[in-house]
């Protein structure tokens, strides 16, 4: 898999300070901003591959070793004096925030689709969002979901979302990544710990109980690349039931050739697309659509079967919905 089109290393700091951050972490858009502006900082990044000098993968690579975040002296002073360790963990490690509360803006979707089902991830990291069926949620004044499942992810919502009144049937799961993660290895489960923003609290909580109920039942997660390999994972779907390939926040990652010829492949197989991501990465999915006001929190565009459903939260908090 080939990394993102070059960009200038300043600007994305900036940009995910403005576009992701704000709104979100109050530290991060902090450190974001600052290291933008740090020429010391913007030298040792500009050393990494474009792909490797992403802001989460720097900030989960400082937090992983321990490394100081509250102030911007305290890190750029304990990163730059570790940066041989820091730079070698952002080298071998890749930012695979396992969002599960990104299930709640998939589940009305998948309950409309006609099961049962096999859901299979592309950059599926450990899988946690391969079971939609195990979890609660709680939409405004209405919960739905397993009434036994220890994790409630609450999402606010706004237009005609189709609240489900049942969980979805699924009968196989199955998730394809470039380096799939064990929760069973500590190492895996404190990287995926270190990906949390360190201001939201309860998406870590919401990690550790998710990873309880999908250690107790792991999903089928191979190592491959999505372009080269998804057709063999494929192969291993029941005959008997619904196909449903979905993705959030992995294309951003590619290059829009490589976007290209994975769209290709899809929408060629049985069964059904869900692409959440955002609305850069297949722009003509958004064609058609309002444009968001300068400023406003960043969003993903969620579309079945390349029409597009509705803006969601890229952590899962909220759903829009699009469709009638």
């Amino acid at each position: 898999m080939n990394g993102v089109d070059e960009v200038d290393t300043a600007d994305r700091y900036k940009s995910f300070a403005l576009e992701q951050a704000h709104g979100g972490s109050a530290i991060y858009q902090m450190l974001s901003e600052s290291i933008a502006a740090d020429a010391d900082f913007i030298r040792l990044l500009d050393e990494l591959p474009s792909i490797k000098r992403q802001p989460n993968l720097l900030f989960g690579a400082v937090r992983f070793l321990d490394g100081p975040i509250t102030t911007f002296e305290t890190f750029k002073n304990w990163t730059l004096e570790n940066w041989e360790q820091v730079s070698a963990a952002m080298q071998v490690r890749l930012t695979q925030t396992n969002e599960v509360a990104r299930c709640a803006t998939l589940l009305p979707l998948l309950a409309r689709i006609k099961g049962p089902l096999a859901l299979l991830e592309v950059g599926a990291s450990a899988g946690l969002c391969l079971y939609p069926d195990k979890y609660q949620y709680q939409y405004g004044e209405v919960r739905v979901g397993d009434p036994n499942s220890p994790l409630v992810l609450n999402c606010k919502i706004s237009g005609s979302v189709p609240i489900p009144d049942q969980l979805p049937e699924v009968v196989w799961r199955g998730g394809i990544d470039l380096n799939p993660l064990d929760l069973a290895n500590p190492d895996d489960y404190r990287w995926l710990e270190s990906l949390i923003w360190p201001d939201q609290p309860e998406r870590l909580d919401h990690f550790r109980m998710a990873a309880s109920i999908v250690q107790a039942d792991p999903p089928n997660l191979v190592k491959g690349d999505l372009n080269q390999d998804l057709l063999t994972l494929v192969e291993e779907v029941p005959t008997d039931a619904t196909l449903v390939i979905f993705h959030s926040a992995v294309l951003a990652y590619l290059s829009q050739d490589l976007r290209t010829s994975f769209a290709n492949v899809v929408r060629e197989l049985p069964g059904h697309w869900i692409s959440n991501e955002g609305p850069r990465v297949f722009p003509s999915f958004a064609q058609g659509l309002k444009e968001r006001p300068a400023g406003s929190p960043a969003r993903f565009l969620m579309a079945l079967d390349e029409q597009p459903i509705a803006w969601t939260g890229p952590h899962g908090q909220c759903l829009e919905w699009l469709a009638n």
